[in-house]
């Protein structure tokens, strides 16, 4: 998996392509949380519309579960507040409909959800902090 990232105006965008690999995307996501946290991002957009599989169930959750706990442990070590807002733009069947992935990550305090459009990611993350859920 391919991850190409600039930063503009508060936002990281990411850019994931490849073959899904739950190694890879664990060990991209960690460089995507490191350049968040260097360049004070407010907001992470990853655009993973061309990657390519299907992740199992498990692979869903280990990912899902990683991730929250990574950026528990930024947030703590590195002070770093408000929270960092995550939208993942996403297809099937990368995209679980049932949102399986997004809610591992939120119900461990996350804050992320996943859209099937740029739109509609891009007006989540441009919403004000208060209208999150």
């Amino acid at each position: 998996m391919q991850h190409e990232m600039h930063f503009e105006v508060g936002t990281l965008n990411v850019r994931v392509q490849g073959l899904f690999s739950l190694k890879e995307a664990k060990s991209g996501f960690l460089e995507v949380l490191e350049a968040a946290a260097q360049l004070q991002a407010e907001r992470v957009l990853v655009d993973g519309r061309m990657i390519e599989g299907a992740p199992a169930f498990m692979e869903r959750y280990d990912y899902s579960e990683f991730i929250a706990e990574e950026v528990r442990e930024h947030l703590v070590e590195r002070k770093l507040f408000p929270a960092i807002r995550f939208a993942y733009v996403l297809v099937p069947p990368i995209r679980d409909p049932g949102l399986f992935g997004e809610n591992v990550a939120a119900n461990r305090g996350m804050i992320v959800k996943t859209f099937d459009t740029l739109q509609g990611a891009l007006e989540w993350l441009d919403a004000p902090s208060d209208a999150q859920p």
